[in-house]
């Protein structure tokens, strides 16, 4: 018999009753019964029942130790009896009567439990983060994320797309985000930047003749946490493809993500094929530039109805309105609630009319009533096609802040009163993007999206069209409110860069500068082209229901980009500093 195993845990059944077995794992639990000991063994396939009768040697050696040894048992397979069987168990009809016991590995007291979600916080979870693997649902997680990934290969290898690999040491890059920096020991003064993503080099490939590369590729940005950003590093499906338009980048990434989230969701309906949402729309009708389309509500641009007015709060601002249908049984309780959230996603505070019918006609109820004209309830039902029953809520400011404050209150308000979408994957592209913004600050004309794409209209939109009026051949791929990935149709022509970034504030030699290798490229015959990458850890959180993106990565850092376990960042002894020829200087506080 095998020295640790001669079966897994969750492998045994009832056909392999009076089996002498030898299994080894984690006691992950434990009960005495009137002096009859029963254990939940675990391993990485599951759990079985041990059981050890009084006054055996098993019983003494197992009755002494603590949760989350690691031991090797053998005995022999028995029935449960019908009485005792455990349906939510695949091993629930048998168990196995252990006759001899070896401790493989000692456990201390462990901090937390491992066989229940007892709540213990995100902190002591990092800190032993090797525990918290075992948990189920962590457990659950991970292997889902390894199933995503060789999910992902195999279909982008059936796909005709070669996996390539790209450096980790590079130079620095423009991405938008700041990068991690790596000095340099045999160049003084020089660093390498870790990539925020393999952007230049898998549009290197495609000048090299490659036609089809992806990579599930690591990447670096020195950004701030969120729900749905692990800082520090991520991973994402980089994909590039030659000779192509944006629908034929559309096609193979519907294609793959439709397949991943059909195999993976548990049944959950996926959108194909997916709409295409023009950035401003999307703005307009959702309030943002990623929408959750399960929310079956949509804004109106009513700026027009109130135009003039004499209602101080709307007069000369941006006004857009939400009508929610079939809400006549909701409390005044309902808008004080709706507007408290409001308040917390900025606002000062959230107006609002109930829809009404006297004598066959539509009549206003509600705090804004009174200030609304007869001809100005006329167009407001026009615009938002309102019916008796029907609650209606305005924002009113700048585009930007309206937008993004009721673009929250159309989702909370449609998940409060049933017209939301509960278990589908509801995707879409966002598409037409302006190609420049300008700084709220400096006024300045920047890039809005990736500064390697190509603008609708080549170097003649560049040159004959106002800069926050040319749009861009750049996409975003969106499910359920998450974005998944930026993508672009890329710039391939050194005339129509060097414009787009002079519109950006970049001289000529700045950009021979900072990417003189590409410019050098695409002298040489660079062929259309065009991709995305999408990102694994998101699809991983969306697939596995969790709202954090940390509970989809094995050894994540925390908010504040740190490795608990590990203890990085770490410092750095003054012979390393000096070998790497720097010098430290902290601020204040950090001495």
């Amino acid at each position: 018999m095998h020295r640790y195993r001669s079966h897994h845990c969750g492998e045994l059944r009832s056909q392999d009753v009076d089996s002498d077995v030898r299994l080894s794992g984690w006691l992950h639990n434990r009960r005495d019964l009137g002096g009859i000991l029963f254990i939940d063994l675990r391993d990485h396939y599951g759990l079985v029942q041990l059981v050890a009768r009084p006054g055996t040697a098993a019983n003494e050696a197992l009755s002494h130790l603590t949760k989350e040894t690691v031991v090797r048992v053998d005995g022999r397979v028995v029935n449960r009896g019908a009485e005792n069987v455990n349906p939510e168990l695949p091993t629930g009809e048998i168990e196995i009567e252990v006759s001899e016991v070896e401790v493989l590995g000692a456990a201390e007291q462990i901090p937390f439990t491992i066989n229940a979600d007892d709540g213990v916080n995100e902190e002591k979870r990092l800190e032993y983060r090797f525990l918290d693997l075992r948990r189920e649902r962590m457990h659950r997680n991970i292997l889902l994320r390894t199933s995503v990934i060789s999910a992902l290969r195999h279909k982008m290898t059936a796909l005709g797309f070669n996996e390539m690999a790209t450096p980790i040491l590079s130079a620095t890059s423009p991405e938008g985000a700041r990068d991690f920096l790596v000095p340099s020991r045999t160049h003084a003064g020089r660093f390498y930047a870790l990539p925020q993503a393999p952007q230049q080099f898998k549009q290197l490939l495609m000048i090299a003749g490659f036609d089809r590369y992806f990579q599930i590729a690591p990447c670096f940005r020195d950004e701030d946490a969120r729900a749905d950003r692990s800082p520090g590093e991520f991973y994402q499906l980089d994909v590039e493809m030659s000779f192509v338009d944006q629908e034929d980048v559309f096609q193979v990434i519907e294609k793959v993500m439709t397949e991943v989230f059909q195999e993976f969701g548990n049944g959950r309906e996926v959108t194909s094929p997916f709409p295409r949402i023009p950035f401003r729309e999307s703005m307009l009708r959702y309030g943002s530039d990623k929408p959750d389309l399960r929310a079956r509500l949509e804004l109106v641009d009513v700026t027009g109805v109130f135009a003039g007015s004499d209602f101080k709060a709307f007069a000369g601002k941006h006004v857009r309105a939400l009508a929610v249908p079939d809400t006549a049984d909701q409390s005044r309780k309902f808008f004080d609630q709706m507007g408290e959230f409001a308040v917390e996603q900025g606002a000062k505070g959230l107006a609002w009319v109930r829809v009404g019918e006297e004598g066959g006609k539509p009549q206003l109820t509600g705090p804004i009533a009174k200030f609304l004209t007869e001809e100005n309830v006329t167009e407001l039902l026009g615009a938002l096609n309102a019916k008796a029953g029907t609650a209606i809520f305005f924002g009113a400011g700048e585009f930007d802040e309206v937008s993004k404050i009721m673009g929250a209150v159309r989702v909370e308000a449609a998940k409060r009163t049933g017209h939301f979408e509960e278990g589908v994957f509801r995707f879409c592209w966002i598409v037409d993007f302006p190609m420049f913004e300008k700084d709220e600050d400096t006024g300045k004309i920047e890039f809005s999206h990736n500064p390697f794409s190509m603008p609708q209209g080549g170097l003649e939109a560049l040159d004959t069209q106002d800069p926050l009026d040319v749009l861009a051949w750049q996409y975003d791929i969106v499910c359920n409110g998450v974005e998944l990935s930026s993508g672009a149709i890329r710039n391939h022509e050194p005339e129509v860069m060097f414009r787009a970034f002079e519109i950006a504030g970049y001289s000529k030699e700045d950009v021979e500068r900072e990417f003189g290798g590409m410019l050098r490229a695409f002298t040489f015959g660079a062929p259309p082209h065009g991709g995305i990458a999408p990102g694994v850890d998101r699809i991983v959180m969306l697939l596995a229901d969790e709202p954090n993106i940390r509970e989809t990565i094995a050894f994540p850092l925390n908010g504040n980009a740190q490795d608990l376990l590990m203890g990085a960042p770490s410092e750095v002894d003054e012979a390393r500093l000096r070998e790497l020829h720097l010098s430290l200087r902290k601020p204040p506080q950090a001495k």
